[in-house]
């Protein structure tokens, strides 16, 4: 038998720098040293937060050709979906949470950091119609690097697009909560992640515009340590509340009873 460890069944956290074995990192996925939390795939927040085997995917549009010819990027398209068995850096569906229906849209920051281009703003959309139609409150989980570099305009326009979906659900009404994990940057953070009736912040979670290295270059003064931290958000009254992520189900099982949306009916 070998003496090397099993491949693949430790990884270093990327706060501290310890090397954590599989079994150490738990239901909630979470540093047994330094108590960072570590970033989910969609596949794990699903299962984290929906009732268990009530996800039904939304059809999803293919991923965009490399419109602009930008160099590498339909290279890095691939080797993106080869690492994360994703075709792109959201994933739709419907599910419930203890029995109330929601659409849900969770984004993916192991796909090209999570980053928003014109098929991850289309498949928002598609998850934003459905809440409208029939009825159902739509629950975003944030997880991006901000709009995809590669895409040029055509990402960033996905933003207004994406904003004039939400205001289509919030004349309906329907509720839209959005929960921050990290990170939350750039685009995403500057359009449709504050623009929920509740937004939640993970605990841990790193929420802001652009980074502290480009922010400090613009101005003369040193800039708090954890200014785009969720405490710091929470704190100067930009998001309702922040959550553990053993207590996020939970909570948002919570929100979703207070609203008493069922399928195509409102009950509260």
């Amino acid at each position: 038998m070998s003496h090397y460890p099993t491949a693949g069944r430790w990884t270093t956290c990327s706060t501290c720098g310890r090397h954590v074995h599989a079994s150490q990192w738990g239901q909630w996925r979470q540093c047994p040293y330094c108590h960072t939390w570590q970033r989910l795939t969609a596949a794990q927040r699903l299962a984290q937060l929906v009732d268990a085997d009530s996800f039904k995917p939304l059809p999803m549009p293919e991923r965009p050709q490399n419109q602009l010819d930008f160099p590498g990027y339909s290279e890095k398209l691939t080797r993106a979906t080869q690492s994360s068995g994703l075709t792109e850096a959201v994933v739709i569906g419907t599910a419930t949470l203890d029995s109330w229906p929601a659409v849900m849209v969770v984004m993916d920051s192991h796909f090209m950091m999570g980053t928003l281009n014109t098929a991850v703003a289309r498949r928002i959309i598609q998850a934003l119609k459905v809440g409208e139609q029939r009825h159902l409150p739509v629950i975003i989980v944030t997880s991006s690097g901000g709009a995809r570099m590669q895409e040029g305009l055509y990402a960033l326009v996905g933003m207004n697009l994406i904003l004039a979906a939400v205001a289509r659900l919030a004349a309906v009404p329907v509720p839209l909560i959005t929960v921050l994990t990290d990170p939350t940057m750039g685009g995403v953070s500057a359009s449709f992640a504050f623009k929920g009736d509740v937004v939640l912040a993970e605990t841990g979670a790193t929420i802001g515009f652009a980074g502290p290295r480009v922010i400090q270059q613009t101005q003369p003064h040193p800039l708090p340590a954890d200014f785009q931290s969720a405490a710091n958000l929470y704190a100067a009254g930009a998001v309702d509340a922040v959550i553990d992520r053993p207590q996020l189900r939970a909570r948002l099982v919570t929100i979703l009873a207070s609203y008493g949306y069922r399928e195509g009916v409102q009950h509260g």
